[in-house]
């Protein structure tokens, strides 16, 4: 793929070109502006595994394997897998695929995708524990590539879909830094990038040589896509109400109704598979920063590592007064990280029942009878409602004694904090976009290993080697009933544990001008390339 130069000097150049290229007389009626709720901080597929970012990933990249709109798993670069043994699994490339500057595609590309994905280097939260279990990746010929891995591990092509396959001419020795200027950011995904603004927008423009790996599926539409960041909830509805913007995500709960009711717009849903918790610091023993006693003093132990404290924080919690009133019911709550329907949820397993005077009481017998102090950090822009979510979390665990204060920044801001570990407690949401519970076992659950790549987004240092072990159990587990099964044990042992607070799970919204369809799909992604003119 070929840059101009002044394209990709400065950030302000990337705006000009791209507020020169919306205003193209020629190019409007082919040009699609969107609207998202939360912040793409980077171009560079490996650098952060989150949701906004990979996203995006999809208009750029492609992958081995993918997912459509229900996560179910479908070929992309790969045509076929085949497992050739126990420890082995083989993918065959398609043929003809080609990157956006015209050289081919290949089983080389596959192999140093793999080996940059789990390394990059400040990532925030990375790819690693999609690729646990792979010792090394072999190149048979231009079009074959073998994973060889530890043991059994009946899921490498489900993760497949995860980790975007990059150029090697174009990326090695690449930093992030050459991604988000355009220099390494070359793909063979449905749109190619023509500039990335920080906070702002990514210009996009449409791949023509772009084949779809299923046959029945549509072509990109659109010659040119504005991939707005709006993050203040009031602005990106007003900007779809003006026709600023031509789709909007991330609709506040507050305003779905007035939408639903607007005739010059449509609105979109589907469950989703973001769980919004709450994360605890298990990694320092005393001294944490925003924890005191009553008096202002440092607490000489850890409150979160005694499961008593953990579970009344959880029981104060009313679940279903946040969904009714501050999400306004376009969230579900839930004590899991999966809701129903999918592979390991454990129906078993049940929201945290509202209990106060409960609450007050294991206070009391893990040694705080008159509570303690806290701050409660959150992200104010990343998910809807986020800031307002935890500030009811507050008045609840105030009324029990814990004062808590909040702490709500940019999620620029806090990403980068919460991945250094400087909240001793914080929300946090999680979108399961494989549709299965290991996921989040290993990514978020499991005990934290550069060895074996667990632990990737394990911020608060959160251990626990019979959790470890049923999640290991279920990785070499080829049998999809017995790994089903050891999955929901896995489920019920971290949830009686409390190592995350299940709140509640977001249902996604998109709201689009009359005129336009819209597949909503369950990992919350806005991808331009399923957007279509009615017919």
């Amino acid at each position: 793929m070929q840059f101009r130069p002044s394209l990709f000097t400065r950030c302000a150049g990337f705006a000009l070109v791209a507020a020169s290229l919306a205003l193209a007389a020629p190019a409007a009626a082919q040009t699609l502006n969107v609207g998202v709720g939360a912040p793409i901080t980077s171009l560079d597929p490996h650098f952060f595994n989150a949701g906004p970012n990979n996203g995006m990933a999809m208009h750029i990249y492609r992958f081995l394997t993918t997912r459509d709109a229900q996560l179910r798993l479908r070929p992309d670069l790969a045509e076929r897998w085949t497992a050739v043994s126990d420890t082995v699994w083989e993918f065959k490339l398609r043929e003809g695929v080609t990157w956006h500057d015209g050289n081919p595609v290949t089983a080389e590309d596959v192999a140093f995708s793999m080996g940059r994905a789990p390394n990059v280097p400040n990532s925030p939260g990375g790819f690693g524990g999609f690729l646990a279990g792979v010792e090394r990746v072999e190149v048979v010929d231009a079009r074959t590539v073998r994973f060889h891995m530890n043991g059994p591990s009946p899921l490498l092509p489900s993760n497949m879909a995860a980790v975007a396959i990059i150029a090697r001419h174009a990326a090695d020795g690449a930093a992030t830094a050459d991604f988000n200027s355009g220099k390494a950011a070359i793909g063979a995904g449905p749109y190619r990038a023509v500039s990335y603004a920080s906070g702002d927008r990514v210009v996009l423009e449409r791949n023509d040589a772009y084949v779809p790996a299923d046959p029945a599926e549509r072509r990109a539409h659109w010659a040119r896509v504005n991939y707005r960041m709006v993050l203040n909830d009031g602005a990106r509805v007003a900007a779809v109400l003006a026709g600023d913007v031509d789709i909007i995500d991330q609709i506040p709960g507050n305003d779905l109704a007035r939408l639903k009711a607007n005739p010059q717009l449509s609105v979109y849903e589907i469950q989703g598979v973001r769980m919004v918790y709450v994360a605890f610091d298990y990694a320092r023993d005393n001294n944490q920063p925003g924890i005191t006693d009553n008096q202002g003093q440092p607490l000489a132990q850890n409150p979160f590592r005694d499961l008593r404290v953990r579970r009344a924080l959880s029981m104060a919690i009313n679940r279903e007064a946040i969904a009714d009133r501050v999400m306004s019911g376009s969230a579900v709550p839930t004590g899991q990280w999966l809701p129903p329907g999918t592979f390991g949820y454990n129906a078993e397993v049940k929201p945290t029942a509202f209990d106060a005077e409960g609450a007050r009481r294991l206070l009391a017998e893990a040694g705080y009878p008159n509570g303690f102090r806290l701050t409660l950090s959150t992200p104010n822009d990343r998910w809807a409602n986020d800031a307002q979510t935890a500030q009811a979390i507050a008045q609840f665990w105030s009324r029990i004694g814990i004062a808590t204060q909040i702490d709500a920044q940019p999620w620029a801001a806090h990403a980068g904090k919460s991945a250094r570990n400087e909240f001793p407690i914080r929300m946090a949401s999680w979108g399961s976009s494989t549709g299965e519970a290991s996921y989040t076992l290993v990514n978020v659950l499991g005990t934290r290993n550069r060895e074996t790549r667990w632990g990737a987004v394990n911020n608060g240092g959160y251990s626990n080697k019979a959790l470890d072990a049923l999640t290991a159990q279920a990785l070499a587990t080829l049998d999809d009933e017995r790994r089903e099964e050891t999955l929901r044990q896995a489920v019920k042992l971290a949830t009686d544990d409390v190592g995350l607070m299940p709140i509640h799970h977001l249902k996604n919204f998109w709201a689009a001008r009359r005129g336009l369809t819209y597949e909503p799909r369950m990992d919350e992604r806005t991808v331009a390339f399923r957007i279509f003119p009615a017919n």
